[in-house]
């Protein structure tokens, strides 16, 4: 087996790199301490042309697979962003898979080009404050009135609803005690963010301060029958699409973080003299470094066969999971061993590993808990009775 970056894949590295060393670490830390949507990031990278590398060539994007994307996100993490730069353009990356796979032709020609070129920002409507990770039973309703479906209920967690033009919103259409099957009944739109009906109230929270989290409550939202994807009642379907394609990319920002963690702490043991020493000649500096370098290693390697699973159009239930699993957590453990390296001053905003750290903790709680993780594992994979 060939593990080997191909030259397309160390050139995209190269160039994305290039447009995050014009936003260093001081960039991220005033991001982090006044927040506001890094628009400037944001706009580059459009520029670039990179919001859209996972999407049809036919209307802008640059046609390259979940693999190719992985690795985007790795380096625009591992730059120092961190989770704040990568959530800064994830929902682009995978968020409108669902309507390329499953759009029609209009709504690719009308929807894809917005989003590629940066014009439009979306953001992705699935959690319910009652539900939880228990996605088939929501409540939000989308009840059918002639043209137009009339929307009420509450979405959380919502991330860019302060700034996104367009939400991807998944509704019941059919009431729970009517379907037939639990997965039906629920059907999938994206369409435009009317505040006048949508009030997104921001939720203060541990990290990642320059991008927004957010409960919406929606009362009386009229959405278009052109803005309904694919067939009604089979949006839960829909979603599952772009659900592997999440967990592979959140891996590899995971990933990216933590090697951006080990860097910095790297690079401070070296130099850090204690007793007429570097800290870094001591093993018990050493050996923990080292072990986080082998968990950076393992977990790259894992959500590279996930994203290549998912490219060939092959299962990938399992692999991406794992490594959103495993990633994450090896990403948290580089952070806090970084935070430790730096002892005191660990816990210091201006070496900013502290920052690392705290956005280390979402990888490992969103959009999926590793003990569903575990569950989902443990009955797909080793055939044991479902748990929940």
């Amino acid at each position: 087996m060939d593990f080997t970056l191909t030259d397309d894949q160390i050139a995209i590295r190269a160039a994305v790199e290039e447009i995050c060393s014009s936003f260093g670490d001081e960039y991220w830390l005033k991001r982090d301490k006044e927040g506001g949507f890094p628009e400037d990031f944001y706009s580059a990278m459009a520029q670039a042309g990179w919001l859209g590398i996972a999407m049809p060539t036919e209307y802008g994007g640059a046609g390259l697979g979940i693999s190719d994307a992985a690795l985007m996100m790795e380096a625009v993490s591992g730059s120092g962003a961190g989770m704040a730069g990568a959530s800064t353009i994830h929902m682009n990356v995978f968020g409108l898979h669902p309507v390329a796979v499953y759009g029609n032709q209009e709504q690719k020609k009308r929807w894809l080009p917005p989003i590629v070129n940066g014009e439009h920002k979306a953001c992705f409507g699935v959690t319910e404050p009652d539900a939880g990770l228990n996605t088939l039973k929501l409540k939000t309703m989308a009840v059918r009135k002639g043209d137009r479906y009339v929307v009420n209920g509450q979405k959380i967690w919502i991330s860019t609803a302060q700034v996104a033009h367009k939400i991807m919103l998944l509704a019941r259409t059919t009431p729970i005690d009517e379907v037939k099957k639990s997965t039906h009944g629920l059907s999938l739109f994206y369409t435009d963010l009317d505040r006048t009906k949508i009030e997104v109230r921001e939720i203060e929270k541990l990290g990642r301060k320059a991008v927004d989290s957010n409960q919406l409550f929606i009362d009386g939202l009229e959405i278009p029958v052109e803005d309904l994807i694919g067939e009604e009642g089979r949006g839960f379907e829909y979603i599952l699409h772009g659900l592997n394609p999440e967990r592979v990319l959140l891996a590899a920002e995971a990933t990216g973080l933590g090697r951006a963690a080990l860097r910095r702490a790297t690079k401070y043991a070296g130099e850090r003299i204690v007793f007429d020493r570097p800290i870094g000649k001591n093993q018990g500096i050493q050996h923990p470094l080292a072990e986080r370098w082998i968990d950076l290693e393992a977990g790259t390697l894992l959500y590279q066969r996930a994203g290549w699973l998912y490219d060939q159009g092959r299962p990938c239930g399992a692999e991406a999971n794992a490594a959103k699993f495993f990633c994450a957590e090896a990403g948290f453990r580089a952070c806090e061993t970084a935070v430790l390296t730096h002892g005191g001053m660990g816990y210091a905003k201006e070496y900013h590993v502290e920052r690392y750290f705290r956005e280390s903790m979402l990888p490992r709680i969103a959009p999926i808990s590793p003990q569903l993780i575990l569950s989902f594992i443990a009955e797909k994979v080793l055939g044991l009775p479902k748990s929940y």
